[in-house]
């Protein structure tokens, strides 16, 4: 699989919005399946096709543990993908964000 095709089943899993919403639960760490089914008012199948479709694109990993699935952000997977886009489409943002953000996290930490 080419990166373009690689980038393409990323960019095709973040279209939808509760894809999206899953992605920012899981920001904060590792949720069972049921517990992502629990936030939203679709029915626990629905949810599981859109995990489906995040795992499928590299963008979740999952775990078993017992009986439940755990669900836990792929961030550098997300990451990557969209950051080379990003760096082909405006490379001049990527470059201006990397040293606006480096010198006040450094001086954050001092």
């Amino acid at each position: 699989m080419t990166d373009a095709q690689d980038e393409a089943g990323a960019f095709r899993a973040l279209a939808d919005p509760t894809r999206r919403q899953i992605l920012e639960d899981l920001r904060d760490g590792e949720l069972a399946a049921g517990e992502i089914a629990a936030r939203f008012a679709i029915s626990a199948p629905s949810i599981s096709r859109h995990l489906g479709v995040l795992k499928g694109a590299g963008l979740v990993t999952e775990r078993r543990d017992g009986n439940r699935i755990l669900y836990t952000l792929a961030e550098e997977r997300l990451a990557l993908c969209i950051g080379r886009f990003l760096s082909t489409v405006c490379p001049e943002q990527i470059v201006l964000r990397h040293t606006t953000w480096r010198p006040r996290a450094q001086s954050e930490g001092s």
